[in-house]
């Protein structure tokens, strides 16, 4: 399926490692949370490879065959780090808040499909005071975990978007296996847990350096058409 840039209606953003510089706090994070079940330790890269999954998948590729007193001991001790030293350190990545703004003056639709939970997105957008930019939001409560296409189809849906009107931006193969997946374009950003490189097999319309990029190519991508 070709997408014509000019005729995308909907930005539908992951959150961490694109919109949020978060990648770091989350990986000391889950360190921490190994260390104090005392599970083996793992190196930061494999750590970095499972963001933006939900916390089960995560267990599943970090702790295989973990079962559910495993997980719910993992999910006690993560909420733990991160509430007491982590949920507040990240921070946006400039531009952010300028770029979103822009984007709704120009008439576009702004959602969030992420791996967060609800409870953790919901404090970001309070904190970052974003809520009021975004028409939808699904996360790993309310949705199959990435790169299950269901976050971005449950958007659409409720958006009244068809998928070729829509485009998915994110900083991980997850994100760009769901586009695929829904039938919706995607965009690459390189501030995450994957490298331009891994991006690039799942076919993105463009990788960016960074998400404040994008206002910047939705307007020459346009006028090329």
């Amino acid at each position: 399926m070709s997408f014509e840039a000019n005729s995308f209606q909907l930005l539908v953003f992951d959150w961490d490692g694109t919109l949020m510089d978060s990648i770091a706090s989350i990986v000391a994070c889950t360190g921490a949370t190994l260390e104090d079940l005392g599970l083996p330790a793992l190196p930061d890269e494999t750590i970095r490879g499972t963001i933006g999954l939900g916390l089960r998948e995560t267990l599943d590729v970090l702790c295989p065959g973990s079962g559910e007193e495993m997980y719910e001991r993992v999910l006690e001790c993560y909420r733990k780090h991160w509430l007491a030293t982590y949920r507040d350190l990240p921070v946006l990545f400039e531009g952010v808040r300028e770029m979103l703004e822009s984007l709704v003056e120009d008439g576009y639709l702004l959602a969030i499909a992420t791996g967060k939970s609800r409870r953790g997105l919901d404090h970001v957008l309070a904190e970052t005071g974003l809520s009021r930019l975004f028409h939808a939001t699904r996360t790993v409560d309310e949705a199959f975990s990435k790169p299950h296409p269901q976050m971005l189809l449950d958007i659409l849906d409720e958006l009244g978007v068809p998928a070729r009107s829509a485009v998915m931006i994110g900083d991980t193969t997850f994100d760009l296996e769901m586009a695929r997946s829904a039938g919706t374009a995607s965009v690459g950003v390189c501030t995450g847990s994957h490298c331009r490189e891994e991006l690039e097999q799942y076919g993105p319309l463009t990788c960016l350096d960074g998400v404040v990029e994008l206002r910047e190519w939705l307007v020459g991508a346009a006028l090329t058409r």
